[in-house]
């Protein structure tokens, strides 16, 4: 199995050679567009379906050979650039012994919601748990992959505090808007432990093989600017810094983002990644021409007939040379109805662009 991506024989240096992904992210064009898709390794593989049977979620994160595997899998069917870990938001949530499952249909859900300075007391004497199983994943994924670069992952700060206030997904997170506004300290509290949780998952799949790591704030288009820059860029910004001295590229990515790509940017990253509602070109005019992007394949279209699908890949290509690097993903994550054979073709697509 090691190996999987073949070199693309450009005769550029080794990184672009055999990993087009970390050229890319490190601001240069190679030869071959790099392309990978968030949730790429999941709910869309009926291989997924098969290995995961009977097994929980979480459980399945924290079994390193399970994790491993369907880590591989994209890899293996579609032809992708990197990998993407296989694990979940919650996992350090779990680890650190907060009490959360993560319902069918509903999503994480907390036992027991931080509202008060006491809850956030309690929250914080839970320290980061062991990642040894963790670890154990990402070695065996690395030594699999050959060339291909794992990329790890942790949810940034904000988006682990609103369900940890809200107790579940919400769709507004007025309880957690209105705890960052009506009790600062108790919010600096909870998002202090947050960052510094997400901090340390990153650190441990980093030092165990990790090439780059994204930090997702999937709640974080909520928020104006101002609540951003001041009540969660931080936080993120906090996180981050336990990776900066490792020297791997580091990708910020939320949903809803648009008015604060440069802030996200600010809080640390190298690579911000798009999401489907703001075109590339504008992107990167937004963040002063001089990031490489990310994304932002519309999901939504992953079930158009081809040739709708193929001229909106074109032009998410197309705006994206605006921008001094682009890896081409989606604007969100695979949606679990999609056929992989689309998924398929549109590395290829790509490969040829």
């Amino acid at each position: 199995m090691a190996g999987m991506t073949a070199p693309s024989g450009n005769g550029n240096t080794s990184d672009e050679a055999g990993a087009p992904l970390l050229a890319a992210y490190s601001g240069r064009r190679p030869e071959r567009l790099p392309v990978w898709f968030m949730r790429q390794a999941g709910r869309s593989l009926p291989e997924y379906h098969e290995v995961r049977r009977g097994v929980g979620m979480l459980e399945a994160c924290l079994r390193p050979e399970l994790a491993t595997e369907i880590t591989l899998q994209p890899v293996r069917r579609h032809g992708v650039d990197a990998a993407i870990f296989f694990s979940d938001i919650v996992v350090p949530l779990r680890l650190a012994g907060v009490d959360v499952e993560i319902v069918s249909g509903v999503g994480p859900v907390i036992a027991d919601p931080v509202r008060t300075v006491s809850d956030a007391e309690r929250l914080a004497a839970h320290a980061a748990g062991d990642h040894a199983a963790v670890q154990e994943a990402v070695r065996l994924t690395v030594a699999e992959l050959g060339e291909t670069p794992l990329i790890g992952f942790g949810g940034a700060p904000f988006t682990l505090a609103a369900y940890l206030v809200e107790g579940r997904p919400s769709r507004d997170h007025l309880a957690a808007r209105g705890l960052m506004h009506s009790d600062p300290a108790t919010w600096d509290r909870v998002m202090t432990w947050a960052a510094d949780l997400t901090g340390a998952f990153l650190r441990a799949q980093v030092e165990a093989g990790a090439r780059a790591v994204q930090l997702f704030d999937s709640w974080a288009g909520g928020l104006s600017l101002a609540d951003y820059t001041a009540y969660a860029a931080p936080y993120s910004a906090r996180a981050l810094s336990h990776v900066k001295d490792l020297g791997v590229p580091i990708v910020h990515f939320g949903t809803g983002t648009s008015e604060l790509l440069g802030a996200m940017k600010d809080a640390g990253a190298d690579v911000v990644g798009v999401d489907y509602r703001l075109p590339l070109d504008e992107a990167s005019r937004r963040l002063g021409g001089t990031t490489p992007l990310q994304g932002n394949i519309d999901p939504a279209l992953l079930t158009a007939p081809w040739e709708v699908l193929e001229a909106h890949v074109r032009d998410v290509v197309a705006r994206g040379r605006q921008a001094p690097a682009h890896v081409l993903n989606l604007g969100h994550g695979v949606p679990p109805t999609t056929d992989p054979g689309v998924l398929t073709r549109i590395v290829e697509l790509a490969h040829t662009l």
